[in-house]
């Protein structure tokens, strides 16, 4: 049977770790979120946000700016948080509303306050193996990776999704963790057996149980980024996790694996943030160096 990498445990540890070193700093790291409109998802998740960061010692606040905003208007809010040396990271909490492109507010916020790691620069120096922001679900998913014990060096990972979120920093990160990676997707030909070769094997493809039991390896490490509410109000990840648990050596469940870890990476982006900004030493490289 396998082991079931608790996200909330680890999470609750790095917020502890985050807290310890923030109280022996001599500054509070400032963290801004950026709300536009009432979607309620981000509701809930901008109020554990801010709940966690003040937790941790944050200076944490959130702008909630009514749906009417203009684009130039958010765009000149940023411009602004940009300016302020207080302000060590910018969330842009996503889904906005329809008439502001999420591609310009992302591009306007200062690549060294992109604690959501989304900006160009910020994709396009994990893209060339270069220490920068990363985004911070892929980031959880590499401390679950190593709560699971997983010896990555040479390990065949299998990414099935291939978004900007997801898939792809998350390929990027195994790579520099030197993992054979292969990118897979729901129009891959022969999904299932490309999934039976992998020593890892991360679900991000947004579809409800879409992996099968008998599409996961014997032994291998099974991290399911999905969320899926179904009709009956049930929250599945990606994997059919019944059918997985016995053949996989360790897998996230959902909810309570990948989940948790966001925001606490989120805290953990914002202070390397802080602490880059300031010219001090960051603890742990957001990316290790390209290599061969």
């Amino acid at each position: 049977m396998a082991k079931i990498l608790d996200g909330k445990a680890v999470a609750e540890r790095l917020r502890g770790q985050l807290a310890t070193r923030i109280a022996a700093l001599d500054f509070r790291p400032g963290l801004v979120v950026l709300r536009v409109g009432e979607d309620p998802a981000s509701g809930v998740y901008v109020r554990n946000k801010d709940k966690a960061a003040t937790a941790a010692g944050f200076a944490s606040r959130t702008r909630h700016l009514p749906e009417s905003t203009t684009e130039a208007e958010l765009l000149a809010e940023i411009a602004a948080l940009n300016a302020d040396p207080a302000v060590d990271g910018i969330l842009v909490q996503l889904p906005l509303p329809a008439h502001i492109r999420a591609e310009a507010a992302i591009a306007a916020v200062d690549p060294a306050k992109d604690v959501d790691g989304f900006h160009p620069i910020n994709a396009g120096r994990l893209a060339s193996g270069l220490p920068g922001l990363v985004p911070c679900t892929p980031r959880g998913a590499m401390h679950l990776l190593a709560e699971a014990g997983a010896s990555l060096r040479g390990a065949r990972a299998v990414v099935v999704g291939r978004s900007q979120i997801v898939g792809r920093p998350m390929a990027q990160l195994l790579l520099a963790a030197d993992c054979t990676v292969t990118i897979a997707h729901s129009r891959t030909r022969d999904l299932p057996e490309e999934c039976r070769r992998a020593d890892i094997l991360i679900a991000a493809v947004g579809r409800p149980e879409m992996i099968r039991g008998d599409w996961v390896r014997e032994g291998a490490i099974v991290i399911d980024v999905g969320i899926n509410r179904l009709p009956d109000g049930r929250l599945v990840g990606d994997v059919a996790y019944a059918e997985a648990l016995p053949r996989a050596a360790a897998i996230t469940p959902v909810p309570g694996g990948v989940g948790p870890m966001t925001i606490a990476c989120l805290l953990e982006n914002t202070l390397e943030a802080a602490l880059a900004r300031r010219g001090r030493r960051v603890g742990v490289a957001a990316a290790p160096q390209g290599r061969p």
